[in-house]
């Protein structure tokens, strides 16, 4: 059981996971097969705070080495399902597994 599920690994999702970590909440992140967003796809990023110069994808590697750092749990798989017709809501893996948790953050991006 979970605090916070997190659906995403873009920059939003992973800076929920950083502040509801940190916040002392058990967190998971369901990052999908091609975590990162769109950001994996980007080349120069230059309006990101701290960066004058930076590429999507290392950008991304260092936002998630942060988030398992603070001892975040990330599963790299998608989901297929949400129910939230009861608490705690469940999501569901594509391989079936069930998270459980009191609250899901949607940051799936575009």
């Amino acid at each position: 059981m979970y605090d916070v599920v997190i659906l995403g690994s873009g920059p939003a999702g992973l800076t929920a996971a950083i502040y509801t970590q940190r916040f002392g909440l058990k967190t998971m992140v369901v990052a999908g097969r091609a975590w990162g967003g769109q950001l994996m796809l980007t080349t120069d990023v230059e309006n990101y705070p701290g960066f004058a110069h930076i590429m999507g994808p290392e950008l991304m590697k260092k936002m998630r080495s942060q988030v398992e750092g603070l001892g975040v749990e990330i599963l790299d798989i998608d989901f297929t399902k949400i129910d939230t017709t009861k608490q705690p809501f469940v999501v569901t893996t594509e391989d079936g597994k069930a998270i459980e948790g009191k609250s899901v953050i949607t940051a799936t991006g575009a």
